[in-house]
């Protein structure tokens, strides 16, 4: 593709003040911060989108990923890939990203740049696996699995020891057996917009009581939302013991 020499500058600057060095090839760089509707805009730019590093790099992360939880958790299949799939959710991935500020570089479409904030944080995430391929491709593998830990391992017991790789309506289940011996539902109390682009609003009820509510874009993001506030409070009403000890006879 080609590039201007400010361009190179800008791109090589955002690599040598927060991934802490040059990319050989720049090229590989601006890919993956280049989304797909960007190249749709400029056909004639030379331009080539992020998708086929984005592939790349998600299996470079899943490996490096897959490899720390086996060498340091003697854990069954089932619960490391529960803590796998919560380390390299898009929410993950997508706050490294934003730490590591590279959204003014991404290349969008006009249209794209105004989209919704749900969508911006899903390109910032691709733009992040995009990133692990590149510095796979362009420095090796130990390059690529050493940013891998500093963005994403280092964030791996605050995530295992706490609660977020739970399913949120699993988990808020759990407690709802054990404290109040019924099983929650889920009650749509209101839906609004026209139908693409609609927003719900979901009450958590367990037995006569509203234990939370939430809102979504989707009934289960709603749910979701919901069980969350629900969670909030059943973790309320535990001691840090009795939390513990809770989340110990689930494990």
């Amino acid at each position: 593709m080609y590039l201007t020499r400010d361009m190179i500058d800008e791109y090589q600057d955002f690599a040598k003040e927060r991934l802490g060095f040059e990319f050989k090839n720049v090229d590989l760089l601006v890919t993956a911060l280049t989304h797909r509707s960007y190249v749709n805009e400029h056909k004639k730019s030379g331009a080539d989108h992020n998708e086929r590093l984005e592939f790349l790099g998600d299996a470079v992360l899943e490996l490096v990923v897959s490899d720390y939880l086996y060498k340091n958790y003697h854990k069954p299949e089932g619960t490391m890939t529960v803590w796998r799939s919560a380390l390299v959710r898009t929410e993950s991935i997508g706050d490294a990203g934003e730490k590591l500020g590279y959204m003014p570089l991404i290349r969008l479409s006009k249209g794209e740049k105004s989209n919704t904030e749900r969508a911006h944080a899903s390109i910032v995430a691709d733009c992040f696996e995009a990133l692990i391929g590149a510095i796979y491709l362009d420095r090796g593998f130990d390059d690529a699995k050493d940013f891998i830990y500093k963005h994403i391992i280092s964030k791996a017991d605050d995530i295992i020891h706490g609660d977020d790789w739970r399913d949120p309506k699993t988990y808020l289940q759990e407690f709802s057996q054990k404290y109040d011996g019924v099983t929650p539902q889920y009650q749509l109390i209101k839906e609004e917009g026209p139908d693409h682009d609609k927003t719900f609003t979901i009450a958590l009820r367990v037995g006569k009581y509203t234990r939370g509510t939430g809102t979504g874009k989707s009934k289960q993001d709603a749910q979701e939302m919901a069980a969350r506030e629900g969670i909030k409070y059943y973790k309320a009403q535990l001691t840090s013991a009795q939390l513990r000890k809770f989340n110990e006879n689930l494990d």
